[in-house]
C-alpha cells in the first residue's frame, strides 16, 4: 500500500498550489480520502475530505472557500487545489485513505484513517 503526495513547494501569500496524491496497492475507489496538515510545532489537523464516489466533501473552517478537494478514481489519485494561500497554511500536508462502506460516510478524525502518505511541505511566504 502506498500513497505518494506531491506538489508542495514555496509560494507567496495569495498564490496557489495543487497537491496530488497517487495511490497504489489497494482498491482506491472504495476508499474515502482525506487531506490533513501539520504546521510546525502543532498537531495534525483536518483540511479536506472527499467521500467514496465523490458524493460528499467537507473542509476545515480555515480553508473553506479557498481549497477544493477532488478525486480521479481512474487514476487512483486525489487532489487538493489550494488558492489564496496564507502564511498560516504553511505545514506538511498529508493524504490519507480509509475503506468506506458508504457513499455518504464522512471521516474527519485522523485516527479513523488506515493509510497515510509521506507528506509534502507547503510553505507560504509573507
Amino acid at each position: 500500500v502506498q500513497l505518494q503526495a506531491s506538489g508542495g513547494g514555496l509560494v507567496q501569500t495569495g498564490g496557489s498550489l495543487r497537491l496530488s496524491c497517487a495511490a497504489s496497492g489497494f482498491r482506491f475507489s472504495t476508499n474515502a480520502l482525506g487531506w490533513f496538515r501539520q504546521p510546525p510545532g502543532k498537531e495534525r489537523e483536518f483540511v479536506a475530505f472527499i467521500s467514496r464516489g465523490d458524493v460528499v466533501t467537507r473542509y476545515g473552517d480555515s480553508v473553506k472557500g479557498r481549497f477544493t478537494v477532488s478525486r480521479d478514481d481512474a487514476k487512483n489519485t486525489v487532489y487538493l487545489e489550494m488558492t489564496s494561500l496564507k502564511p498560516e497554511d504553511t505545514a506538511v500536508y498529508y493524504c490519507a485513505a480509509k475503506p468506506s462502506p458508504s457513499l455518504r460516510a464522512v471521516f474527519v478524525d485522523p485516527g479513523e484513517y488506515y493509510y497515510w502518505g509521506q507528506g509534502t511541505q507547503v510553505t507560504v511566504s509573507s
